[in-house]
């Protein structure tokens, strides 16, 4: 199965994007599953390297390096990017500054898309 996930909140304040990437990371680690992750608008900082979190809080980096680590994919909104001052260098191991006719592409590539 050829999962899509779409992630517009922030990285922290709100459990949607922690929720998102926990499937992402359950469903990446099960056999025969390919999983793609966009983040957009907001989720666009959920790739920022070197997060600091206090000890027994969730890394939202380290929940996108599970993706990587299964072959997933992690594309992140360029416009939003620039929107929120991210450069290439600041991005997360694995992930990638995208586009949105990537999203396109993997939109249509996908058999299930969700969205959070």
């Amino acid at each position: 199965m050829k999962t899509l996930f779409i992630l517009n909140d922030a990285p922290y304040g709100s459990e949607r994007t922690y929720n998102g990437l926990r499937l992402a990371g359950a469903i990446a680690k099960q056999e025969g599953n390919e999983v793609r992750v966009f983040l957009i608008g907001d989720g666009a900082s959920s790739a920022h390297r070197n997060q600091k979190v206090p000890q027994g809080f969730y890394s939202i980096e380290v929940m996108l390096g599970s993706v990587t680590r299964h072959s997933g994919k992690v594309g992140i909104c360029g416009t939003c990017m620039d929107a929120r001052g991210l450069a290439d260098g600041d991005l997360a191991e694995g992930t990638q500054r995208s586009t949105l006719a990537e999203l396109a592409q993997w939109t249509a590539w996908s058999d299930k898309t969700l969205v959070f």
